[in-house]
């Protein structure tokens, strides 16, 4: 669902039908309430979580929703595909209206998923310049040497965007499984950057955006929604 902010007046004539100019009477005989406080100006910005009533009448009352799931491969991350189970699939039918994810995982990827009704929030967390890091344990089909610490961290050119990658921080764990952490999320970026060894990546799990960790205690496919620490922390980055 995406964010929105719109005058009261333009609000209340929409959603009750009455002229906008006759809004100013409903205020006046204080019938009308923003967030349980009796609203005065017409003029007063209505977002997607106000909560608006006229007499006894809610008009709005949505709340955000802030979600953490453990991806299983094999699911799409989408709202709707017609082909392929996708993540809100896998939310119980009670949860999965108005909720869009909070950056992607492909297809066979693992780990970490968010998903939210907050459009605003989910933009924020993708800005580059919160640097908000992203890490990923990597499993590859050929032996890892110390090459790969030094081209990860000096970025790669990837031609068909004409950019450079931003540093990647590799930690090799054992022959064939590395902890990666990045700070953006190209197309593929982390298979393309194996590529460039000609190192398939076997499998990809997200582990932590920023200092939110997955759950150990979610299995595949299970969710919950996030606490108000884990929001706190996120939003102190």
């Amino acid at each position: 669902m995406p964010s929105y902010s719109t005058r009261l007046d333009r609000f209340i004539s929409a959603n009750i039908g009455v002229k906008r100019g006759d809004v100013r009477l409903l205020l006046a005989a204080k019938r009308v309430t923003v967030d349980g406080v009796v609203a005065t100006d017409i003029a007063q910005a209505i977002g997607q979580f106000s909560h608006v009533s006229v007499d006894d009448k809610v008009l709005q009352a949505t709340r955000p929703r802030y979600l953490m799931m453990n991806k299983p491969a094999g699911v799409v991350s989408a709202t709707k595909d017609e082909h392929h189970t996708t993540v809100i699939d896998l939310l119980p039918a009670a949860e999965r209206e108005g909720l869009h994810i909070a950056g992607r995982l492909d297809f066979n990827s693992t780990g970490l998923l968010l998903l939210t009704n907050n459009g605003l929030w989910s933009r924020r967390l993708s800005l580059p310049e919160r640097n908000i890091a992203k890490v990923y344990t990597v499993t590859v089909a050929d032996k890892l040497h110390r090459d790969y610490i030094e081209a990860f961290a000096a970025g790669m050119y990837f031609e068909y965007e004409g950019i450079t990658t931003r540093p990647v921080e590799l930690e090799i764990l054992s022959d064939y499984v590395a902890k990666l952490s990045l700070t953006e999320g190209r197309y593929h970026q982390i298979k393309r950057m194996f590529g460039r060894f000609q190192n398939e990546v076997l499998s990809l799990h997200r582990d932590a955006v920023g200092p939110l960790k997955l759950d150990p205690q979610l299995l595949p496919g299970q969710s919950r929604h996030l606490s108000a620490d884990e929001l706190s922390s996120l939003a102190r980055i």
